[in-house]
Parts: C-alpha cells; sequence; structure tokens
C-alpha cells in the first residue's frame, strides 16, 4: 500500500497492509483522518508526521 509521509513535503513510502491493524499506526491514521478527512490530495494516504517519526514506527514495527 503506497502512502505519502511528511509535514512539508511528502515522500512516498510502500508498506504492507498488515501495518493498518497495529495500534500505533492507527493513532497516525486518526491524525490523519482529523487534518485531511477522507479527502487524500496526494491521490493515496497522507500521514501527517514526520518523515523520521514514520520511519522509527514503521523499522520498530518490522517493516523496513
Amino acid at each position: 500500500m503506497a502512502i505519502y509521509v511528511g509535514e512539508q513535503e511528502k515522500k512516498r513510502f510502500v508498506v504492507s497492509v498488515s501495518l493498518l491493524s497495529e495500534p500505533t499506526f492507527q493513532q497516525l491514521l486518526h491524525q490523519a483522518e482529523e487534518e485531511f478527512g477522507y479527502n487524500h490530495p496526494m491521490g493515496g494516504l497522507t500521514i501527517p508526521c514526520s518523515e523520521d517519526v514514520f520511519t522509527d514506527l514503521a523499522s520498530r514495527l518490522g517493516e523496513f
């Protein structure tokens, strides 16, 4: 699944759909819902956090 991450400039990551079931990742999804609703301007899921926060979380969850 493609995800766009970043506060200003967005970077595209491809992650496993199984990441959606992780509680920590679900918190990021909730933030995305609050900021963007269901309108994701990049055409894919957009997560409004820094790239460093996302890559740290993804690596702890075994994604990278």
